[in-house]
This record gives structure tokens, sequence and C-alpha cells, in this order.
């Protein structure tokens, strides 16, 4: 049993040792490219699909995929609440809208701009 000590304590003292890490180049700028990269916000372009409450927009925002069994491709649509603090926005526009702090219970977004305002329709009432 000594013997088998032995021969296990000189194995580990006989691993080749790690060579020496290499000191990166002090440089400013990669550190000023991670931090853009850390702090940006997710930006998604979608459709309002309902613009009745005061200061909120409800866009949908249409995803192409795959399908796993049948390699079709198939429509996925995710609605999320949307800021709106002019209420600029009206069913049926394309937006482009931004990640930010949460608002409410269900707004994380905000709008950034309209893309394309949405064809005007012509109202009839008395």
């Amino acid at each position: 049993m000594a013997t088998e000590k032995k021969a296990t304590s000189s194995k580990a003292a006989k691993k080749p040792a790690a060579a020496p890490k290499k000191a990166a180049p002090a440089v400013s700028a990669p550190a000023k490219v991670e931090a853009n990269v850390l702090g940006r916000r997710k930006v998604l372009v979608g459709t309002v699909v309902s613009d009745k409450m005061q200061k909120t927009i409800v866009v949908k925002v249409d995803r192409r995929v795959r399908h796993g069994l049948y390699e079709k491709y198939v429509t996925r649509s995710v609605r999320f609440k949307a800021h709106d603090e002019k209420n600029d926005a009206k069913a049926g526009d394309l937006v482009r809208i931004v990640e930010s702090r949460p608002l409410s219970r269900d707004k994380r977004w905000a709008l950034k701009e309209i893309v394309r305002r949405a064809a005007q329709t012509l109202e009839i009432g008395s």
C-alpha cells in the first residue's frame, strides 16, 4: 500500500507545467465595442393591431419558422404591448419598437418610429 501511494503522488508531480499565459495588448477599443454589444437593446418590427388604450399600442411581430416534421414554413406571431407617448400609431401601421424598462405589468417595449402608415379608410357616419 505504501508503494501505491508513492506511485500516485509521483504521477501528480510529473504532470507537465501549463504554458504561461500571454498578456493581452493594452488597447481601449475592444472594451468600447464590448460595452456597445452589452448595452444594445432589442429592436423589433411589427404591425399595430390595437391602439384602444391610452399611450399603449399592441404590436404583432411575425416570424417564419420551419416545421420540424413536415419541413414547411409556418408563421408564428407574438403580441407585445408597447408605450406610445404621443398616441401617434394607429391600427395597421408598421412600427419599430425597442426594448425598455418595465413600464407596467405587461409593457416592456416602447415605440421607436413608425415605418409605414396604414392606408386611410373612409369612415361613413352621420
